[in-house]
């Protein structure tokens, strides 16, 4: 069987039940059961039992009992039951008993196909759906926009954008069918969640000139898109736009320019489309006031986010848990834990159950002020109340106890976490590392880390940042140097904190000249020094009393527009007020301080 090509659609030749293997089988239909054929009542009674089908065992003794009828059951009862184990999430299950189906000649339509082709997409095998199409022209069933959208869908949930547009395309170009609505819908949404925005917006213009022009659904994709992109002004263009056409939006409209809005803090716009919205009586909704709430928050404007609360309720909607978990996430934010407790128990008075998140963070606030009794006293909570903990609540409450120095309690805290089923994930694996690097456990530390290589636990270089750093921390330099050196042979590129931290490991031991070096190495690599980088060499020279060769680093700092931070600073002053002429060896600086 042939894979998918990018130059156009394979159209396979036939369909190979061989690979179609399965673990269920049915009965064959012949002659020799007819005395096993069910009568006429019979057939109403199998069609009754869909709503008795509520397992896969359920599903498949009705399926025998179908196939055993005379006659048989309509192609739509076939449908009805593909369509319930599919929605059951049984999908080789369908795929197994649609091949029953042609062992059987049984006969069927575009919608059992289109329900193969689906079931395939879903276990991420377009490569099978594309088989089904061979059936469409072996039977003469023509190809429709349901059958399309979803191969097109199930390349975008493979993250194969590049077939799924090729496809799109020839659809186009070749006259194959002509696209919908839903078909553009589904392109669009498939090219916006991988940030494909331009290509959303020229798809825009093309379809503004064909035959299916896009209504609002298609301009709030993109709208939503160009918010996400953080391109606000060609987003509330467009908005504009669609008014001038008489395409009137809509809350989700609004809802989106509103996000992108909040996030960049333009608070005197977000005002506006909210009198604009309620001008053309479309009215706020809980998510559009969640957005706003969530942005004062994160801003630390906690008190504004409950003016805006108690706004809300004034106009009639009311809070739900998630307006009630972001208040506390602002307030946590802000170390307001009294503020954040106090959300919480009104949350309780309104009869808003709170959920495994609000728990969270209230934990993660009480952990982050080192306040680890409050926090155990709601993680406890949480599996009296019977809510399932998961591995980011444990991962929380762990950070918390490294933080307070609690090293035996979070050993004992995370062989708990084993023994409740849980399964430790890179965050976990980073948490312990670095809380043992923290306390100078390195041998801990790198038995762990030598153990989940030798498991080949998936990683990123994020993790091995935190390993690199713990090392360098621990003046093993040499160790942190080997394994920066093998991360391009496991396929890893380090990025700018990776180089950052042996730049800082090196200048701690004193290698400058290598620190510079390494500096270079980093510029080649194609990876950019940012400000910490400059701040963490200059550090380096200023320990070292190597003040002549600062004014280079000044010159390439001020160049990028990096300035030093808040120890460097206090390096140099400490240099200056025991030797006041360093001031003439670096000119910038001087130049600076006459101006």
């Amino acid at each position: 069987m042939r894979r998918i090509c990018p130059n156009g659609i394979p159209f396979i030749s036939s369909f190979d039940t061989s690979n179609s293997g399965s673990a269920f089988t049915v009965r064959a239909y012949s002659s020799s059961h007819s005395n096993a054929s069910i009568s006429a009542k019979a057939k109403l009674r199998v069609s009754s039992k869909f709503e008795n089908v509520k397992c896969l065992d359920d599903a498949m003794t009705l399926f025998n009992q179908m196939v055993r009828t005379k006659p048989l059951p309509s192609v739509v009862n076939f449908s009805k039951l593909f369509k319930t184990m599919l929605n059951m999430k049984h999908y080789s299950a369908v795929v197994s008993l649609f091949v029953q189906m042609q062992k059987l000649g049984i006969p069927f339509n575009e919608f059992i196909l289109s329900i193969v082709i689906n079931n395939y997409c879903l276990m991420h095998r377009v490569d099978c759906a594309f088989s089904v199409l061979a059936i469409y022209l072996k039977n003469g069933i023509p190809f429709n926009n349901v059958t399309f959208t979803t191969l097109i869908r199930g390349f975008f949930a493979e993250n194969k954008v590049k077939y799924a547009v090729d496809l799109f395309k020839k659809l186009v170009r070749e006259s194959i069918c002509e696209p919908n609505e839903v078909m553009y819908a589904t392109v669009m949404n498939g090219l916006s969640k991988r940030g494909h925005t331009e290509k959303n917006l020229s798809l825009l213009r093309v379809m503004e000139q064909g035959n299916t022009k896009p209504d609002i659904c298609i301009y709030n994709i993109v709208i939503d898109a160009l918010c996400k992109d953080r391109n606000l002004d060609t987003a509330i263009n467009l908005l504009n736009e669609l008014k001038k056409k008489g395409i009137p939006p809509n809350i989700i409209t609004y809802n989106s320019l509103i996000d992108g809005l909040c996030k960049f803090g333009q608070w005197e716009k977000v005002r506006i489309l909210f009198s604009e919205m309620v001008d053309h009586n479309i009215y706020p909704d809980v998510h559009t006031f969640n957005i706003v709430i969530d942005g004062l928050c994160k801003e630390g404007k906690v008190e504004d986010a409950e003016k805006v609360m108690r706004h809300m309720i004034e106009k009639g909607v009311e809070p739900d848990i998630v307006t009630y978990n972001v208040i506390m996430g602002g307030c946590c934010l802000c170390g307001q834990m009294n503020r954040a407790r106090r959300i919480f128990d009104i949350m309780i008075d309104k009869c808003i159950e709170p959920n495994i998140v609000s728990y969270r963070i209230l934990i993660n606030g009480y952990c982050k002020k080192k306040k680890l009794a409050e926090a155990m006293q709601f993680f406890h909570e949480i599996s009296q109340k019977g809510s399932k903990l998961d591995i980011v609540t444990y991962n929380t409450i762990l950070q918390g106890l490294f933080e307070v120095g609690r090293i035996g309690s979070a050993k004992k805290f995370f062989d708990e976490m084993l023994s409740v089923g849980l399964v430790p994930d890179l965050c976990t694996h980073g948490t312990l590392l670095n809380g043992y690097f923290k306390y100078g456990l390195v041998d801990e530390a790198m038995s762990l880390f030598n153990e989940l290589e030798r498991k080949r636990v998936k990683s990123n270089i994020e993790f091995y940042n935190v390993v690199i750093n713990g090392l360098c921390k621990n003046r093993k330099l040499d160790k942190a140097h080997a394994i920066f050196e093998k991360l391009s042979f496991i396929g890893l590129l380090p990025n700018a904190r990776t180089y950052t931290t042996m730049i800082n490991g090196l200048c701690l031991e004193g290698l400058l000249d290598e620190a510079k070096d390494m500096l270079r190495k980093m510029e080649d690599d194609g990876c950019l020094p940012n400000s910490i980088t400059y701040n963490v060499i200059a550090q380096g020279f200023l320990r070292c009393n190597r003040i002549s060769e600062m004014a280079t680093f000044m010159k390439e700092m001020a160049g990028r527009k990096f300035s030093f931070d808040a120890t460097t600073t206090e390096f140099l002053v400490n240099v200056i007020r025991e030797n006041p002429s360093v001031l003439d060896m670096i000119p910038e600086l001087h130049l600076k301080n006459k101006k």
